[in-house]
């Protein structure tokens, strides 16, 4: 994926995300080494690089969680709402299909060894 594209859906998931602001969201975040983190929270801000997060805690505590954007993209964090994911997977890891051309090229050569 080249960096203009990138760039666009880092500020489309901005965009999308200012719309959340004051909503709860649940948030699934890969911290690395096998450990996946839960929690529900209400989104507070959106800032240009990420955006924070205010969980409920034990005893009526709050803490706060920031998440950057690229985290989103790369799919190391994922965010939904109401049990629906609220994006995506951005990268597609199937591989591009041959173009027609090359299929014949490859059928002419393809030769019978015996």
């Amino acid at each position: 994926m080249d960096l203009m594209k990138q760039a666009k859906i880092v500020d489309g998931i901005h965009d999308t995300l200012e719309d959340l602001v004051g909503q709860k969201i649940k948030v699934r975040a890969n911290m690395g080494r096998s450990k996946i983190v839960e929690s529900t929270g209400v989104l507070t801000q959106v800032h240009p690089r990420l955006f924070i997060m205010e969980v409920e805690r034990k005893r009526g505590r709050t803490a706060r969680h920031s998440y950057q954007y690229a985290d989103v993209l790369t799919g190391m964090v994922e965010l939904s709402q109401d049990g629906e994911p609220i994006f995506g997977e951005f990268i597609d890891d199937t591989p591009p299909e041959p173009a027609p051309e090359n299929i014949r090229l490859f059928h002419e050569s393809e030769q019978v060894l015996s």
